[in-house]
């Protein structure tokens, strides 16, 4: 399982998203490879100095992290593309990501919520603190979801 995230400058909530699943994910044993891109994204930009600050203090390493824009080729090549906010759910869908483009919380919880995940860019670490609790708790449940659809569709 290929898992996308999505945010606008793949600087702040995508890069931390996918930071959080993978060490989530390696806790359960759970197989899914992880990446994340943004709709507006400077290609090789890296993590905001907020996120790399408050990825140390959560033991989140995104200090290699390079920022990549979302494009057709990156949604294709994936099997579930998750986003913040509904506009980057429009944005994957209209580059072919239609039928497994969801909104993070949404996809998390199994109803259709339309919450996004506030963007903490340009805000203090406070903001991105609670940026990533509520990333952490989200990924819980996502990762939830998808031990819980592998269960049910049995050995591959």
């Amino acid at each position: 399982m290929r898992v996308l995230f999505v945010c606008s400058g793949n600087t702040c909530r995508s890069p931390l998203a996918e930071a959080i699943a993978r060490r989530q994910a390696d806790a359960r044993g759970l197989d899914i490879i992880v990446s994340s891109a943004g709709t507006g994204a400077w290609d090789g930009a890296p993590a905001s100095d907020g996120a790399i600050l408050v990825g140390i203090e959560r033991r989140l390493d995104v200090t290699a992290h390079r920022a990549r824009t979302l494009t057709r080729e990156v949604v294709a090549a994936v099997d579930l593309v998750l986003c913040m906010a509904t506009h980057h759910v429009e944005h994957a869908e209209s580059l072919g990501g239609g039928g497994k483009t969801f909104l993070l919380t949404d996809y998390a919880t199994a109803q259709q919520t339309g919450r996004s995940i506030a963007d903490p860019f340009g805000g203090g670490l406070d903001d991105y603190r609670i940026t990533v609790n509520e990333l952490e708790l989200v990924m819980e449940q996502v990762l939830d979801r998808l031990e819980a659809e592998r269960s049910s569709a049995g050995p591959e």
